[in-house]
């Protein structure tokens, strides 16, 4: 063990070295607020490929990922399509939102709204949106961090002891260089990931015993669940291979039947996830691009085909690999949280370099989104509430100090998060992102729609975000709440909401961009609005389609990309995907299931990645929806519309 640890504090000690090499130098480098708070719009096109991939998967991917395919099965493997439908987002917006940075000089994503929509309510939305999603999303990848190496060194390290340990370098190497560094060693961080998931997959095929016993260890899953009448789906299929229908009444009181993961749930987690480029931080990451040009190729390329590729083979391999691993003795005591760190020490008495050299990759996923999201609220908070509020004269000196500060106050609010929580590290993020998606119609009419008005989208919003914390995780603690402010001598007691979380197995996420749509869409129609603020909206879409708008010999093919959008949609990951429960072979009967031994939602899941691939490069590459737009047209469109003063949002 002794050895183990040298390994490991040597491995770590040099991947800190490395972190603090790009502090310093993003230091350095940083002269004025656009250099620290988006990297002085420099970022390069395989710079922000591999950054914007890392801050997209990270611990996220890396540790939770596996976890829940191991307590859920193949229903929750849905869950990988993620790798697609988290840059689906960024095809609609990054690159209109690019064009409008660049052409009025946007620093946060509070600027551009505010400048949209006119006022102040979107601008401050915004701020705490991104509060809402960077805390416990920075939390979750925090303690997750603390409990790899809880784990990793036999417990000589505390959890809440590595979770702080390990935290302080991310938050000296951000808060010393700003978007610039988060952006180089997210580079190297990307890397560390994929290589990490790939190997553990190999090590956990190779300890079950190769391909053959690891098919047979998940055909002898199924039999033993269908023979102890556990994890048995309403048709009567084991739920580690099959999808507990297209949706199911849930409530407080009534639980799932098999597994919460139906179709519906499946399809409505993917909106969540939707939410990390939907997200104010990612905005900033589009800003900070010297072009958009890295844009198609960070969707398709890296995250839809080789991260897409990697979540449906490797991180499999490792949550089903770890329920057959549990069967043959192998390992013990397996949770979705100690998954990850178990497969790593399987290799602790022969290759503890190895050892070492994965829990690097696991601490760099952890670490690479939420160096980004420190990065990005911070200079958020910066901009739209210091420069803004209190001080419309602040130095760029001053800025880059308020900065750092935030830095360190995001950061410690998510440590205490982290402390807090103890539950699956997957759940929890799952609400950050809910929050995030509700950016989407604020998106929508930024980008596509300039009828949505200012109150509609503010109004939207709000009702969005209620609803995703009335039907997820903070649901449980609202009766706690209004308890403690009743006076005894009433003698009430509020117990839990009816409705539970997730109601009808809908992701809150779900829920909340139902009821955001909903009121963005009346409030824009019948809410009062000046004919000042139609045209200044409609002259930014008019210079957008003039500057990002799809070719006329596209157009004719537009209706076809949304129809096959909408079928890989409901299909492919929704609640017609039940239909790959026995299309191919029979769930409950292993010896059905063909050559290769993969069920027949596996063999499902693989084709409609396929079909996900095309989907993704049809919009990014064929329709032009991520088509590289020449910065200096961008310039001179917007002489033409708008004069050459219109820049000036420093």
């Amino acid at each position: 063990m002794e050895a183990n640890l040298y390994w490991l504090f040597a491995f770590v000690g040099l991947y800190w070295v490395y972190c603090l090499f790009w502090g310093i130098k993003g230091a350095i480098r940083s002269k004025t607020s656009a250099d620290y708070f988006v990297a002085g719009r420099s970022i390069g096109i395989w710079v922000f490929v591999l950054a914007a991939t890392a801050t997209s998967f990270s611990g996220w991917t890396f540790v939770g990922h596996p976890g829940l395919i191991l307590n859920e099965g193949l229903p929750y493997a849905f869950a990988s399509f993620y790798a697609l439908t988290i840059p689906f987002t960024g095809v609609l917006f990054l690159r209109r939102q690019w064009v409008l940075g660049k052409a009025f000089n946007y620093i946060t994503p509070g600027e551009m709204y505010s400048d949209y929509y006119g006022g102040n309510a979107m601008r401050l939305l915004t701020v705490l949106v991104a509060f809402l999603f960077s805390v416990p999303y920075l939390g979750v990848q925090l303690r997750a961090s603390g409990d790899l190496f809880h784990v990793l060194t036999d417990g000589l390290i505390g959890i809440e002891v590595g979770m702080f340990a390990l935290s302080a370098v991310v938050m000296i190497y951000v808060a010393s260089g700003g978007l610039r560094s988060v952006a180089y060693v997210d580079c190297a961080q990307c890397v560390l990931l994929a290589v990490g998931i790939v190997v553990l997959g190999f090590i956990t095929i190779s300890y079950v015993g190769g391909w053959s016993e690891f098919t047979s260890g998940i055909a002898g899953l199924v039999t033993q669940n269908l023979a102890a009448g556990t994890k048995i789906t309403p048709a009567g299929h084991s739920s580690t291979v099959a999808l507990p229908g297209a949706i199911q009444w849930v409530s407080a009181n009534t639980q799932a039947v098999g597994s919460s993961w139906t179709g519906v749930m499946c399809l409505t987690y993917m909106f969540a996830l939707m939410g990390i480029q939907s997200s104010p931080a990612f905005s900033m990451w589009a800003f900070s691009n010297k072009t958009c040009e890295p844009f198609r190729w960070q969707q398709v390329v890296a995250s839809a085909l080789i991260i897409g590729i990697i979540l449906f083979t490797f991180t499999i391999f490792q949550g089903l690999g770890g329920n057959v691993l549990v069967a043959k003795g192998v390992l013990n005591n397996l949770t979705d949280k100690n998954l990850v760190p178990q497969l790593i020490n399987l290799l602790a008495d022969t290759a503890p370099w190895l050892v070492a050299l994965l829990a690097v990759c696991a601490l760099a996923a952890m670490q690479s989104t939420g160096a980004a999201y420190m990065s990005t609220f911070s200079g958020m908070v910066t901009r739209d509430i210091y420069k803004s509020y209190i001080s419309p004269d602040a130095t760029d000196a001053v800025q880059k100090l308020c900065g750092r500060i935030f830095v360190i106050i995001v950061a410690v609010a998510a440590l205490y998060v982290a402390a807090q929580f103890t539950g699956a590290i997957v759940m929890l993020g799952g609400l950050a992102v809910a929050y995030g998606f509700q950016m989407w119609p604020a998106l929508i009419g930024i980008s596509f729609f300039h009828q949505f008005s200012r109150k509609g989208v503010v109004w939207g919003l709000v009702a969005g975000l209620i609803a995703v914390t009335l039907t997820d995780r903070p649901v449980a603690l609202i009766p706690e709440i209004i308890n403690a402010f009743i006076p005894d001598f009433l003698n009430l007691d509020i117990g839990p909401l009816p409705w539970g979380r997730y109601p009808l197995t809908i992701h809150s996420a779900g829920w909340g961009i139902v009821f955001n749509l909903l009121i963005t869409i009346l409030v824009s129609l019948f809410g009062a609005q000046t004919d000042e603020e139609r045209e200044h909206r409609r002259r930014r879409h008019t210079f957008l389609q003039a500057v990002s708008g799809i070719t006329p010999d596209r157009q004719k093919h537009v209706p076809l990309a949304w129809a096959l959008t909408l079928v890989w949609f409901l299909v492919g990951f929704g609640p017609f995907a039940v239909i790959g429960n026995t299309l191919f072979s029979d769930p409950n009967v292993p010896s059905t299931w063909g050559p290769f031994g993969l069920p027949s939602l596996w063999v499902w899941q693989l084709l409609f990645l396929a079909f996900g691939i095309f989907v993704m490069w049809f919009l990014a590459f064929h329709i032009g929806l991520s088509k590289p737009v020449p910065p200096e047209k961008v310039d001179r469109l917007r002489d033409e519309h708008f004069g050459t003063t219109a820049a000036s949002a420093d």
